[in-house]
């Protein structure tokens, strides 16, 4: 059996950065009332990140092995979090919005299950413990530059 490991280090205060064997660092914090600067995300919302990636990064796969000409993926997640403590994520809901002309649904809705209970680690991780869901919708190409633009202008803006 393989065996990963990280480190994770306090900077200051509930800021903590963490390395992994990738040698990329990811960098987490907690909100001001809890004693945070909220510099950073916050963990837990790194699951949703990790699930959206590994299940994207699993579908974009597949189809081009299928060679279907997709113009874009977005994965946007939402999630019911329990009331009490430690407000673990109860359901999550994935919904895959593919971007691109003549889509096969057929090719979408396999791509998806074969992430979902085959592929994705993160997927099988959480599937026992979170009710996981998930739908599609497939739109224009157009649609996706768009949102694309929006995003990139977005990011500039905030640095």
């Amino acid at each position: 059996m393989a065996e990963k490991s990280a480190v994770v280090r306090q900077v200051r205060g509930l800021t903590f950065a963490g390395l992994t064997e990738s040698g990329h660092w990811v960098t987490v914090d907690g909100p001001p009332e809890f004693g945070g600067s909220s510099a950073a995300i916050r963990p837990k919302e790194l699951i949703l990140i990790s699930l959206g990636a590994c299940t994207g990064s699993d579908v974009v796969s597949i189809l081009q092995k299928k060679r279907v000409k997709l113009g874009g993926l977005e994965v946007r997640l939402k999630a019911q979090v329990a009331e009490e403590h430690p407000q673990v994520y109860t359901k999550i809901h994935i919904e895959y919005v593919f971007y691109g002309e003549n889509l096969q649904t057929g090719d979408l809705e396999r791509a998806i299950d074969l992430s979902q209970n085959k592929y994705c680690p993160v997927s099988a991780m959480l599937r026992n413990s979170v009710e996981l869901t998930n739908s599609y919708v497939i739109l224009s190409p157009g649609e996706y530059h768009s949102i694309k633009q929006n995003t990139e202008s977005y990011a500039h803006a905030s640095t």
